[in-house]
Parts: structure tokens; C-alpha cells; sequence
């Protein structure tokens, strides 16, 4: 069948799967730096760019291949890079869309990492805009005669606030600027920016599409052309995945379907709950209808997806409720198979000064729930357990 027309769970299967000579149904690991030439004529022609071949993993791996073809695919576009971390993607994808003496505009809320690259951005002459770009105004007032890159994740990390994409590149594009969507949150399941506008998609695919917390990755996805020149910068850079990292990713993704499903389920059941907790201040989740952006939220996501933030009603309670759970693990990451849960304050996002912290509405009280694939009494019995230490 062709599987381009096929659904999301097939795709995600066999999107990019290859059958090698020895008919091995799961992709093989061609765990290898370097790759013999043929002959010296070859070897020229290869390092020359010229011919398709293989040459050293740094710039190309069969195994990194077919998982770069399966994002590329899900994600409805014509290409994809893989690199070694989310941050490596983030950075490669930023230094293939900018110079010095550029202007970029990010939303404020983007996790801690990305904020402190853009910050780090003025010791190579680009100047960047913090704006609040949920109000696509801010993003067009904040526009410059050499704006070239407009970067936002949506929902935010860990405010949970949503950007209308299409509003967004409706407005950049007026203004040839590159708009550069991070969609770990959602993954190309519930949502996909290309479709709406987006030139530009990044991953951490050690969240989600990996799923279960044992390897490191990130994915760039674009144009042919944009990861042509990606994989160029990135080359240089060094951040290239490894094979067996790649393997790792290609096998989480053949169940992104079902389990983006579980914890959409299971993060439903935990936010209602929490709604109702006399200890529980506020609760952000864009399944909830009180969501100040959910009729956006149905617009462009098909899911809300596992991520739930809420507040307790005092800062000081945090650290007791945080160490008082038994099942829900204190650790900075998400999207795995079990539940984890930080404090950005003092964590993910640590690093933002702490006034503009606040103005951004990553308060002291603000805790970050990833809900994971336990049966969904069991992470409300744990949570209410803890609550009940406060």
C-alpha cells in the first residue's frame, strides 16, 4: 500500500523502514563511525558531494536515516535532521537561520535551555525580542527591519499557554521572516505546525517520540532546501545523533499513537481532580474548558496531550509536596512512561532572572506535571497523599 496515504499509526510505523539484504524486519543498528569507500574514485566523488553514499556518521547514518524520513514524513514535510539533544537541534536549526546583526523574536515562555541561547545570542552581534507571542500583535509590533526568525512552543513550557501558529507565520511571512515552531509538547499527533505555516519544526526526541527515557536526541523537520543547509551547519557544530540513539527513537515512535492517547487520558482524569483539590490554587491544562485559549487549542491540536501545570496556594508548601511523593518521580524531563513532576522555578527554568520569571507567570508556587502511563488512580491517589502532608 502507499504509505504516505495511510493513517498515523501505520506511518509511524513504517515510514522510512527499510528492508536490508538480510531481511531484518526491525531496522538495523549500523553501529560504525566511518563507511569503506569503494575505491579511491568513489571516496573522491563521495567527500566532493557528489553521488549518494556514506561516508562518516557525523553527516549521515543509515539507521539516523530512516528515522529522519519518519519525523519528516508524520510531520508532514519534505526533510528532517536528527542531532543529538533537543538543544543541539535547537541550535543547529537557530544558527542555520540567522547571522549576526539579525533580529529574532521569541516568546518568553520557552524552556529554560532555548531562553538562555537566545540570551547568550548578543556575544555573536544578534539582538533578540521577548515577547508574549499568545497575543500575535506583540509579535508584529515587536518586527524590525531585520527580523529574520520568529521562535515559539506551543503550548509554552510550563505556563502552557498556546500561540496561534497561523496568525503567527501569517504575520512573519509578510515580513520574509523564518517562523520556528519547538512541538515536543505535542508531537506531530496531536498538531502540526508546517501544515499551519510553520517553516521550521524542532523536537526533543528524548521526550515523546522516544518515549521512555532512555536516550537523548532532537529533530529538525523542514524543507528540503532549510535541512540541506541544517545539516551543513550541523555537521560543523558536532551535535550529530548516534546510531544507536536513532534505533532507540525509531522504536518509541512506532507506539507514539497509543501512548499520546494514554496520557492525554490519564492527564484529563489528574487535572480534574486537581480542579477539585481545596489545595490546588489554580490548574493549566488546555483539555480543560476553562483554558483561556481552548477553543484555539481544538483549532490546532487534535489532543491536549500529558502536560498539566497547577499551583498550590502556598510557595512554601512546594518542596514538602514534592518530597512526599511515593509513585510520581522528581526529575526535570517528561513525556515518558512514568510520571514525572519539577518545579521550574528552581529547576527547568532556573536560569531566567527571577522578575521576569514572574511577569511571565512561572511563579514560586507553579509545579510541572508530566503524566505518564500508570493506571490514572494510581498517580491521584499519590498526589492526594502528598497534598494531604501540607
Amino acid at each position: 500500500m502507499a504509505i504516505k496515504k495511510a493513517g498515523f499509526s501505520t506511518r509511524s510505523i513504517h515510514s522510512g523502514e527499510k528492508q536490508d539484504e538480510t531481511g531484518s524486519i526491525t531496522t538495523p543498528i549500523y553501529q560504525t563511525a566511518p563507511f569503506e569507500f569503494k575505491n579511491a574514485s568513489h571516496g573522491a566523488d563521495l567527500m566532493g558531494g557528489r553521488g549518494k553514499g556514506y561516508v562518516y556518521s557525523r553527516g549521515a547514518n543509515p539507521t539516523t536515516e530512516v528515522l529522519e524520513e519518519k519525523i519528516a514524513d508524520l510531520e508532514d514535510a519534505q526533510a528532517a535532521l536528527a542531532q543529538t539533544t533537543g538543544m543541539a537541534a535547537i541550535s543547529a536549526a537557530v544558527f542555520t537561520s540567522i547571522k549576526g546583526g539579525d533580529h529574532v523574536i521569541a516568546d518568553e515562555v520557552i524552556y529554560g535551555s532555548t531562553y538562555d541561547l537566545f540570551v547568550e545570542l548578543k556575544n555573536f552581534g544578534v539582538d533578540v525580542t521577548f515577547v508574549d507571542s499568545s497575543d500575535a500583535n506583540n509579535v508584529e509590533s515587536a518586527f524590525r527591519p531585520n527580523t529574520k526568525l520568529v521562535f515559539f512552543e506551543t503550548p509554552a513550557n510550563p505556563t502552557l499557554k498556546l500561540t496561534d501558529i497561523k496568525a503567527v507565520c501569517d504575520i512573519a511571512h509578510e515580513k520574509d521572516a523564518t517562523v520556528m515552531v519547538d512541538n515536543t509538547f505535542m508531537t506531530p499527533y496531536f498538531q502540526k505546525p508546517i501544515k499551519l505555516g510553520a517553516d521550521v519544526v524542532v523536537h526533543s526526541a528524548t521526550k515523546y517520540l522516544n518515549g521512555h527515557g532512555d536516550t537523548l536526541g532532537g529533530m529538525i523537520v523542514g524543507s528540503s532546501d532549510y535541512i540541506k543547509s541544517a545539516r551543513h551547519t550541523a555537521k560543523n557544530m558536532g551535535g550529530s545523533i548516534t546510531p544507536f540513539s536513532s534505533w532507540l527513537i525509531i522504536r518509541g515512535m512506532k507506539t507514539l499513537s497509543i501512548r499520546m492517547d494514554r496520557h492525554t487520558e490519564n492527564a484529563m482524569s489528574v487535572a480534574k481532580f486537581l480542579q477539585g483539590h481545596d489545595k490546588i490554587n489554580t490548574v493549566i491544562y488546555p483539555g480543560l474548558h476553562d483554558h483561556p485559549q481552548y477553543e484555539l487549542g481544538r483549532e490546532q491540536m487534535s489532543g491536549a496531550g500529558g502536560m498539566i501545570a497547577f499551583m498550590l496556594e502556598d510557595p512554601k508548601d512546594v518542596p514538602v509536596f514534592l518530597d512526599s511523593l511515593k509513585l510520581c518521580t522528581l526529575a526535570v524531563s517528561l513525556g515518558e512512561t512514568c510520571t514525572l513532576i519539577q518545579h521550574p522555578a528552581t529547576m527547568t527554568h532556573g536560569v531566567v532572572p527571577r522578575d521576569d520569571r514572574l511577569s511571565y507567570g512561572i511563579t514560586d508556587e507553579l509545579v510541572r506535571l508530566s503524566v505518564g502511563l500508570e493506571d490514572a488512580c494510581d498517580i491521584i491517589d499519590d498526589i492526594e497523599q502528598a497534598l494531604g502532608l501540607i
